[in-house]
């Protein structure tokens, strides 16, 4: 018992009691960046003369700047800036303080008063000019701030007295930017009264100095007034007269600004009555606004001669007799005002028969008209476009039948007067003109009707060595009218010496005779015994049906026929079996007739179909029937799908404006199908080694989905971001079936593991990119995903792929939503035909050129996307990217390839052919790039190298062409 206690009084009174201490907190490191304004004081302190100074300003200006350092790197500037002596170090600083203004985040009102004080205390002009330049930085940042506005306009008043130019030019500028209407500028602003004087307003303060006597302040006081002018500040209408002064200033940049000025004040006043120097006559200000400024047109320079004529197109509101005098070089009327009889009796009995002899020489003969003192109209506006049209320099000719164009789509009578200027500019020496005066001629086409002689001078064209032109030519030929039936028969003449002489315009010419026909059927009627050489008594021979000439002239007959129901009357037996012929093989050509000749009345079966419309109807019902897919077994349920998707296809054909909206639902509705049968019962039931074939069947079905999706994504245009979101839904199942089937040939853990980690990363990036989209993408097979994501991340591969089949088994189709607009891309290549049975023939080892022409519809950026494949009989295939100039553009959406391919192979016994098609490239990287909004939010400092780097893109192509064949024959070297 005593050693008991003994015991228990040591253990009682040696125990050791810890007092436990508090925690020290932990430090914490803070990452800063290095300070910007300290590294440019440290490297300011060390420059021992202005030239280091200036370098290490140069250094630190090539840097960026983050926002927190911005306004303390203005304090050490402007801090060196008043220790500074030197004129070009201050002027550096000045210019880095507005550069620093302008970064984004940064409020310059904390520099507002240090940069008014430098400008007061500045005695250097260009120093003084690049302050004032920086104050406008600072005014643009902040126009909410009313109060700075003022300052600043009031700094700008004060210093328009600088005998520096460069000065005045930036106080102008300041005053044009941010200067308003209702701001009075009076003489208790600081050191106004002195040079103002009174109560002035922005407008008068600026015209003060369109007399100034240095030409670029005149230019700069202009152009102040016109920012007035995009700023929705009305300019007053007095300054009109100031400007026409401008228009005969001996610089050319005032003369080109008040050209400008001239045009706006005749835009906002154009009905304003405005008198005539030394007469009683009173004209519209934009009648005398337009005379002005087509007497500019015979200016010096030929720029202001540029910029006078595209500026007298936009003047659509002058009077009809001044437009039509620019035309005439005859001066109007001796520039007199014709009185009426009436007035001349009244003058002529108030002053009675003979001399009263009360006034001096009041019987004396007039005196002889100066033609300066009296002007209705500037006499250099008689005539303005016919010296514009025959100017030296192309690029007045160019910008003269521009504005023709404009005035003559307004006006039909002027169009009609300016007909034979527009036909003489076919002539010109410049094929850009030759080509423009085409473009404009076919603008205005529908006010005119061409003569003979006129429509001689426009084939004449035809003789053009230049693509461009011939088919320009062509397309103003289909939509121009003539007046006698010799014109009709002049222009199939010297259209088949076109198709003769250039046989690669052959489509072309028959586009075009096809227009000419339909638009003058009476005209055609009488040549057609002639043209298809009948005669009442005789059988003639029957034409060649291989002869293009003699498919020009029938097309141009079938056309004419169409509106002309006696002509088929005309016609000879054979002449219906070619019709026969043509509608079937040149549909698009030859129109549906009705041709009641031995027993046949042909009737296009195409002209009963039904309207867009119904169209619709049809294939928005198709998709809600495929919608109740679910509640149906596997067999009627492919059954549905296959249906659908041929009256989908069908649909297309019958309907072109449906065309893609309709192949891009059957080519949806294909990859459910796949989907479907590569997920049916007895596949998967089945042992691994006994179902290898339809293990094939499987990964086949899924290569082919992953295929079609891309081709759904890329090939279409007018996709919106839910349609895009489906697609990827589709492409995701199908690398889901990837997965599990190679997981099912057991190709190893190492490659299972890989897929399942990029599966993993597929769905994080479509989570990532649709996020907005996932509300309407419930039930899915990516929304039961995500709900498995926790479960999916922590996994094995094998219970993760069992996981995916029920998920995509149980998984249903995704109902397709269809946006107002799709188009299919599409490619048509018109030459070569791939009918020649005559081989290409060139030697082993060297090159042969074959012309590629196609026409491109609905394609997005065909520079970078339209490719040129052609495959050899050996297997070899070559792709070819064409150059950005082998691409037009005719009209939207529609382009135009005009390339040639290089061809080269070794010996071949006999000619094989080859196959050439267009390919449209794409890129799966687009749609993180453009979907990625994180992009768009970087600063100024920060880099898209920081970003986390997309998944491995996918490239690849989709052929959109159907194939051509052509017969080549590379012939051995002769030794």
């Amino acid at each position: 018992m005593a050693a008991h206690l003994k015991k228990r009084v040591y253990e009682e009174f040696s125990r050791v009691v810890q007092i436990p201490q508090e925690e020290a907190p932990a430090k914490k490191l803070r990452l800063s960046k290095p300070s910007k304004s300290a590294a440019l004081h440290i490297d300011l302190c060390k420059a021992t003369n202005s030239t280091d100074a200036l370098q290490y300003l140069l250094h630190f200006a090539r840097k960026p700047v983050e926002v927190e350092s911005v306004e303390g790197v203005v304090r050490i500037l402007l801090e060196h800036y008043y220790k500074e002596t030197d004129n070009s170090v201050r002027l550096k600083i000045a210019s880095l303080l507005g550069l620093l203004s302008k970064t984004q985040g940064f409020s310059p009102d904390c520099i507002v008063d240090d940069a008014i004080n430098t400008l007061n205390n500045e005695k250097s002009h260009q120093v003084l000019a690049q302050l004032l330049d920086t104050l406008l930085v600072i005014g643009t940042q902040l126009p909410e701030s009313p109060t700075v506005r003022q300052r600043l306009i009031e700094m700008a008043c004060k210093h328009l007295s600088d005998t520096y130019f460069g000065v005045r030019n930036k106080c102008l500028k300041l005053l044009g930017c941010l200067g308003m209407a209702d701001t009075p500028l009076t003489k208790d602003n600081d050191g106004l009264g002195a040079s103002l004087g009174g109560v002035r307003d922005i407008q008068s303060v600026i015209s003060d100095f369109f007399g100034d006597q240095d030409p670029r302040v005149r230019t700069a006081a202009i152009k102040a007034m016109l920012q007035l002018h995009e700023r929705r500040i009305k300019i007053h209408e007095i300054i009109y007269d100031q400007a026409c002064r401008l228009l005969s200033d001996d610089y050319e940049q005032v003369r080109s600004a008040a050209v400008q000025m001239v045009w706006v004040l005749s835009q906002l006043y154009p009905e304003s009555i405005v008198p005539i120097p030394s007469s009683n006559e009173e004209i519209r200000l934009v009648d005398d606004a337009f005379g002005k400024i087509s007497h500019m047109v015979s200016d010096g320079s030929w720029m202001v001669r540029v910029q006078a004529a595209k500026t007298l197109g936009s003047m659509l509101q002058v009077s009809p007799h001044f437009l039509e005098q620019t035309l005439d070089k005859k001066l109007m009327s001796d520039l007199r005002r014709k009185r009426t009889a009436h007035e001349r009796a009244k003058e002529l009995f108030t002053s009675g028969e003979f001399s009263s002899g009360r006034k001096w020489a009041d019987d004396a003969p007039k005196e002889k008209l100066d033609t300066n003192t009296v002007n209705l109209i500037a006499s250099g506006a008689c005539g303005a476009f016919v010296h514009g049209l025959e100017d030296e320099m192309f690029e007045v000719r160019i910008a003269a039948v521009e504005a023709l164009s404009q005035l003559a789509q307004s006006s039909a009578s002027f169009a009609e007067k300016c007909l034979d200027f527009l036909v003489d500019m076919f002539n010109d020496e410049i094929e850009e003109v030759r080509l423009q005066s085409i473009h404009v001629l076919r603008e205005i086409s529908t006010h005119i009707t061409l003569r003979e002689d006129q429509l001689d001078t426009v084939l004449a064209v035809l003789e053009d060595s230049s693509r461009d032109i011939r088919e320009a030519l062509h397309e103003l030929i289909c939509y121009t009218n003539v007046s006698t039936k010799d014109c009709i028969q002049l222009a199939l003449l010297e259209l088949l010496k076109n198709l003769n002489k250039y046989p690669t315009d052959r489509n072309s010419v028959w586009k075009c005779l096809k227009f000419l026909g339909s638009r003058h059927p009476t005209l055609v009627l009488p040549l057609v015994p002639e043209l298809l050489s009948t005669h009442p008594y005789f059988d003639t021979p029957e034409p060649d049906m291989d002869d293009p000439a003699y498919i020009a002239v029938l097309v141009l007959v079938f056309n004419a026929a169409k509106s002309c129901p006696t002509m088929p009357a005309l016609f000879s037996d054979h002449t219906f079996r070619h019709y026969a012929y043509l509608r079937d093989s040149l549909s698009h050509l030859v129109p549906p007739l009705r041709l009641p000749g031995n027993g046949l009345d042909l009737v296009d079966s195409r002209c009963g179909s039904g309207s867009v419309e119904s169209a619709q109807l049809f294939l928005q019902q198709s998709l809600n029937r495929v919608s109740t897919i679910q509640n149906l077994e596997a067999p009627g349920a492919q059954d549905l799908l296959n249906f659908t998707i041929r009256d989908l296809r069908r649909l297309g054909e019958l309907q072109t404006e449906l065309a893609g909206a309709a192949d891009f639902c059957a080519t949806y509705l294909r990859c459910q199908l796949l989907l479907m049968k590569a997920l049916q019962e007895k596949l998967w039931n089945m042992a691994v080694p006994l179902c290898l074939k339809q293990n094939v069947t499987a990964t086949a079905a899924a290569q082919q989905i992953l295929e079609e999706t891309y081709k759904l994504e890329f090939l279409y245009s007018g996709l919106e971001s839910r349609q895009v979101a489906t697609i990827h839904h589709v492409r995701l199942q199908a690398k889901a079936l990837q997965l599990i089937l190679t997981a099912r040939t057991r190709q190893g853990l190492d490659p299972l593991i890989s897929s399942c980690e990029k599966f993993l990363q597929d769905i994080e990036s479509f989570q990532r990119l649709f996020v907005a989209e996932l509300p309407h993408l419930q039930d899915s097979f990516v929304d039961k995903l995500l709900e498995l994501m926790p479960r999916l991340s922590s996994c094995k591969p094998v219970e993760m792929v069992k996981i995916l089949l029920a998920t995509l088994r149980l998984s249903g189709l995704l109902q397709l939503r269809l946006p107002e607009q799709i188009h299919r891309a599409t490619a048509t290549i018109i030459e070569p035909t791939g009918e020649s049975d005559n081989p290409l023939r060139f030697t082993t080892g060297l090159v042969v050129a074959l012309d590629i022409d196609a026409t491109l519809e609905h394609v997005q950026d065909p520079q970078n996307t339209v490719k040129v494949q052609v495959l050899y009989p050996d297997g070899q295939s070559h792709v070819i990217h064409p150059k950005p100039s082998d691409f037009r553009k005719p009209g939207p959406d529609r382009h135009r390839l005009i390339t040639q391919v290089y061809l080269s192979h070794t010996a071949w016994t006999e000619p094989s052919q080859i196959e050439v098609r267009l390919l449209l490239a794409y890129s799966s990287s687009s749609t993180f790039l453009s979907s990625s909004s994180s992009a768009s939010k970087l600063g100024w400092s920060d880099s898209i190298d920081s970003l986390p780097p997309p998944e491995a893109a996918v490239e690849g192509t989709i052929p959109f062409s159907k194939p051509v064949k052509v017969y080549i024959m590379p012939k051995p070297a002769r030794r």
